[in-house]
């Protein structure tokens, strides 16, 4: 069953980003992911608190996502995203 990585942050500055850029898209296909969404999100109902952007990867399954997030090499990206965005991260299934 696929299952989807939603993650959600608030920028405190863009320099790590272009490093990030670089790296991610390659980890993420390595454990079969695919990016399906990265915008600013936008209420349809109700007034939530909406972070400034979003991201959506699909995975095979919720066991390849995993994989994905502990995979040695997604360590020092964490580290780098989190020196400049406040993140946080969910997965669901379908």
């Amino acid at each position: 069953m696929a299952a989807y990585a939603i993650g959600y942050a608030t920028l405190r500055s863009t320099e790590w980003q272009k490093e990030y850029g670089a790296h991610m898209p390659a980890l993420t296909a390595k454990h079969g992911g695919k990016l399906v969404a990265k915008s600013p999100p936008q209420a349809m109902e109700g007034a939530p608190a909406l972070p400034e952007t979003m991201v959506v990867i699909e995975f095979p399954s919720a066991e390849q996502a995993q994989a994905w997030y502990n995979d040695p090499e997604h360590t020092r990206l964490k580290a780098l995203r989190q020196s400049g965005a406040d993140f946080s991260m969910v997965l669901v299934g379908a």
